[in-house]
């Protein structure tokens, strides 16, 4: 099926993937909304690249985490719908979470910022759900934490990120320690 589907919808200028791993993808494309909210309120605090950078690899890393908790693969993470998915989310002026963040970033408030864009911003009710899902759980999602702590808490965006961006990290990958 799903090949039949990519040779149906495949273009010239429009190449498509087909990805068995169903949980992974779903965890993938909600779960990124969340990064793009965190990247949003880093743009509007002009924030520079490498931060945003920074937002993004960890992003995955705990998109990547959470998936691999839920039986999702972690390789599916690698992939389009993952990190593919997370960069065209993340650097998009058009991404609804990520013109959230950055309207939250301006100091407006979280109904403020959802009423201007005047449709649904997915990354809200997702943020909320996997927050509260990870720390039933125990699973290390920060980024997740600093945007809920944001939207649900009233926390300042810039305290709050550069207490993310300030965390001690001994080694990349070793997050079971409890590193970022």
């Amino acid at each position: 099926m799903i090949d039949r589907v990519r040779d149906v919808l495949g273009q010239p200028l429009f190449k498509v993937y087909g990805n068995r791993d169903v949980k992974g993808v779903e965890i993938g494309g909600a779960l990124k909304n969340i990064i793009a909210i965190a990247s949003g309120i880093a743009t509007g605090l002009k924030f520079q690249n490498n931060a945003k950078s920074f937002l993004m690899t960890r992003g995955i890393a705990e998109i990547s985490r959470f998936g691999a908790f839920c039986g999702a693969s972690p390789e599916t993470f690698m992939g389009l719908s993952g990190i593919g998915d997370l960069i065209a989310t993340c650097i998009s002026a058009h991404s609804r979470n990520n013109t959230l963040g950055r309207n939250i970033a301006l100091g407006k408030s979280l109904n403020a910022a959802i009423h201007e864009i005047q449709t649904v911003v997915e990354g809200v009710s997702t943020t909320k759900a996997v927050y509260e899902f990870s720390q039933k759980f125990h699973i290390l999602m920060p980024i997740t934490a600093c945007v809920y702590k944001i939207l649900f808490e009233s926390a300042s965006t810039e305290d709050a990120l550069k207490e993310l961006m300030t965390v001690r990290v001994k080694y990349e990958g070793e997050e079971d320690r409890k590193t970022v």
